[in-house]
């Protein structure tokens, strides 16, 4: 599972939030998109006040990058199930 076309056009905390929904949408099953979503707007609540330019890039990078590593390790999950008899 790939990761979603468009990260390198994230630059604001709302298109962040739209591509990182975009990625809980192409997770498996409803009980990991929904664990993902609820951690998506769960940091977006801690993160609310922030206001410096350069920490919102920091995040911004740093949630891409973890959104990857899931679906990555979400992508190779399934590969070891279908391995094991879809």
């Amino acid at each position: 599972m790939a990761p979603l076309p468009g990260a390198e056009l994230v630059q604001r905390p709302l298109q962040l939030y739209r591509y990182l929904l975009r990625c809980c949408r192409q997770l498996p099953t409803k009980g990991i998109q929904e664990h993902y979503k609820h951690a998506v707007r769960q940091g977006f609540r801690v993160h609310s006040d922030e206001d410096n330019p350069e920490r919102i890039q920091q995040i911004i990078k740093r949630a891409i990058e973890d959104a990857d590593w899931i679906m990555n390790k979400v992508s190779a999950w399934l590969t070891s199930t279908c391995e094991l008899g879809c």
